[in-house]
């Protein structure tokens, strides 16, 4: 059940003298950095800058000059290296107030900043840049914690920073990042000797040392008595006001999300499909259903560092109503209009063209919140910034009432030059970025190498089997190359009709929905008819038949919500050419293959395209071949089951080659993807050459 309040985590101090002292005065920078960055107490992913203002040897003159090295645009402190930071002559960068026209101009001053690179540093200056330049100390640290941005977005933020540091503490109302913020803070701080930090409105905190290691305990502590004030203040009432709507039980939640998210998904505008992600922490449950909810989530997240991660405002849906599509469907309408109309009000001619208008976070009282965006790791890191933003204003509301940016400095955060210069720096997404796939029989060797050439390409995948041991090996080995974000694994059994529909509703809530499914999964058995069992031609028949029955069967509700799928059936070249001892599995196959084109028959309408590979003799890697298979397709032909059979079906070839599970993943990422976006009802044979197997 959600708790009643929930304490802001105190950050420990984790500098190893030990480990410092070997560091050169960059790799101090850089350790500092990472270590502020990997504790989410102290910043978000992606979040806070760093800086330090270090001798160089210029290198036109041989002199010695200062260079601020500063956390460059993009970066995550927590992981980057020491090309994460920008290196600009510091006499530069303060030579720049010169050219300052005002705050009219601001994004005329960011054009100036790579004529200031030192060393030809290809990393971009951040907005943030001028904030560490103008500041006299050696070493700054810029970060946004909850604890912090709890104050900083508080009516009584201001009062709560004196009564906490004693005064050590400034604070300055909003300004956007920027040029004139940085000259701001420098006179500010000039005016009131003896701080040790300035409280940005709206923003986060700024600190400052003599050396790495000053700087960082002065981080920690400020953020460790904000974090324990407001834990003190918490504890006097409920939250938010107290529970108006209770948290559902966890079985009801994700079923809840596995049938809105695809919902959701299809009704979402854009040249790409999204994917989505579901959350139902318990500090999320106890926002969404509180007696507060509808008037926080109106007023939106009130850092920039959160709402250029989740749009300004959430999408929050009434539960009673997300069963009726046509609810769905306007309350999208009427997110998107408001979006553009807002953009409408704050956009000059100048300004980059409007951005995707659809929402990012959605929000359910009883259930939790989905988020949506381009990728996974995308959407993920969405889910966690507006967990962040819940939590702030949590703290918000237990020192003064939370507030949020007005919307004209709302908009031009969101649309600055540098964002959308770091929007245009971005590599062109893959061709399947954005897209969610389920494979049967994903620890087996074709499924495993469909699994990666498909996570290559950008895809998010599910990974399904019976065995779950390998299946899971299979999961980790995958995830270690394409991260855990993209890489999913249910066991299944595709005989089994629960089993096959629990794999597709947890694909719905992993991924927020389906685009392809490559039914792969099988058997293989050999045996003169007289010798084949009933239960034999069954066995084979479930697997092979009525397994890629149910998974097509699953697939399509979640296709025709998303109104386009591709469905690829592992056939076999047994599907068309007979073979002998081998009934069972052959017209089973060949059952399969029919199936495919009675669906794409079906599907077309819907833009649902289903095709078939047909491979033969992929013996490398195959969990099939290991077995019973093997040696008795080789009584069949009178030959060896080791090497020599694997000879035997390359020479037999009319190519002569061998055929790799990467041969098949190749084929179906041909049939998956947009290469293919006019083909359905197709068989592709890669069996290096079989005139028996030839379709027409």
């Amino acid at each position: 059940m959600p708790q009643s309040a929930t304490p802001f985590r105190i950050p420990a101090n984790r500098w190893s003298a030990e480990e410092a002292a070997s560091l050169t005065p960059e790799g101090l920078l850089l350790y500092r950095s990472n270590l502020l960055g990997s504790d989410l107490t102290v910043t978000n992913f992606g979040g806070g800058n760093t800086s330090a203002k270090l001798d160089a040897k210029d290198p036109l003159t041989g002199e010695t000059v200062t260079a601020l090295w500063v956390k460059g645009s993009g970066g995550d402190i927590g992981s980057m290296k020491l090309d994460g930071f920008s290196t600009l002559y510091l006499d530069k960068l303060l030579g720049l107030e010169k050219l300052y026209r005002g705050v009219a101009f601001e994004d005329e001053m960011v054009a100036y900043l790579p004529h200031c690179t030192f060393g030809l540093n290809p990393r971009a200056a951040s907005i943030d840049t001028p904030l560490h330049a103008y500041l006299p100390f050696a070493h700054v640290d810029h970060v946004h914690p909850d604890a912090i941005i709890a104050l900083a977005a508080s009516t009584g933020g201001e009062a709560a920073t004196r009564e906490i540091f004693g005064g050590s503490v400034g604070w300055l109302p909003w300004k956007r990042p920027g040029f004139d913020l940085g000259l701001t803070l420098r006179d500010y701080v000039a005016a009131n000797p003896g701080l040790r930090g300035v409280m940005l409105a709206g923003h986060g905190v700024i600190c400052w040392g003599d050396d790495a290691r000053a700087c960082y305990d002065n981080t920690i502590d400020l953020i460790a008595k904000a974090a324990a004030h407001l834990n003190a203040r918490l504890v006097k009432g409920p939250a938010f006001g107290g529970e108006a709507v209770p948290a559902l039980a966890p079985e009801s939640r994700a079923k809840i999300a596995a049938r809105l998210a695809p919902r959701l998904r299809g009704l979402m505008v854009g040249e790409r499909s999204k994917v989505g992600h579901f959350s139902d922490t318990p500090e999320t449950l106890e926002f969404v259903g509180s007696k507060a909810f509808a008037r926080l989530a109106a007023v939106g997240t009130s850092c920039p560092d959160h709402f250029l991660r989740t749009k300004i405002a959430p999408l929050a849906l009434d539960p009673a109503r997300i069963d009726d599509d046509a609810y769905l469907a306007a309350a999208l309408v009427e997110y998107r209009n408001g979006y553009l109309a807002y953009y409408g009000r704050n956009a000059g001619p100048n300004d980059p063209k409007v951005r995707d208008p659809n929402p990012v976070v959605v929000l359910l009282p009883g259930v939790g919140q989905l988020t949506f965006a381009a990728d996974k790791t995308t959407a993920r890191l969405a889910g966690e910034f507006y967990a962040n933003a819940i939590n702030v204003m949590r703290g918000a509301e237990a020192v003064g009432d939370y507030v949020g940016l007005p919307e004209s400095e709302a908009f031009a955060i969101e649309y600055w030059a540098l964002e959308e210069a770091k929007l245009q720096r971005m590599p062109r997404p893959k061709p399947l970025v954005g897209k969610i796939a389920l494979v049967t029989g994903g620890a087996g060797g074709i499924g495993a190498a469909t699994a990666a050439r498909l996570l290559s390409e950008g895809a998010c995948v599910m990974l399904a089997d019976i065995d779950a041991a390998s299946l899971e090996a299979k999961r980790a080995e995958l995830a270690k190359v394409f991260g855990g974000d993209v890489t999913r694994a249910v066991p299944c059994d595709v005989t089994d009709e629960a089993s096959v529909q629990a794999a597709f509703d947890l694909t719905a809530r992993e991924f927020g929905g389906l685009d392809i499914l490559v039914a792969n999964a099988g058997i293989a058995s050999s045996a003169p008819v007289e010798e084949t069992s009933v239960a034999l031609w069954r066995k084979n028949y479930d697997v092979l038949a009525e397994g890629y029955f149910l998974a097509s069967r699953s697939a399509f509700p979640l296709m025709k919500l998303q109104k386009t799928g591709s469905i690829v059936f592992i056939g076999s070249k047994n599907a068309l050419a007979a073979t002998p001892n081998a009934s069972a599995y052959a017209s089973a196959k060949a059952a399969s293959l029919h199936l495919a084109r009675c669906l794409a028959l079906e599907g077309a309408p819907h833009g649902i395209r289903v095709n078939v590979v047909n491979p033969d003799a992929v013996i490398r890697g195959s969990k099939i071949w290991d077995g019973d298979w093997r040696k008795e397709r080789a009584d069949a032909y009178g030959v060896d089951p080791g090497d020599e059979l694997e000879a035997f079906y390359r020479d037999r070839s009319m190519l002569k080659r061998n055929v790799l599970p990467e041969d098949i993943a190749e084929a179906v990422y041909f049939l998956a993807s947009d290469a293919s976006a006019k083909s359905t009802g197709n068989v592709v044979n890669v069996d290096a050459g079989n005139a028996q197997a030839f379709t027409r």
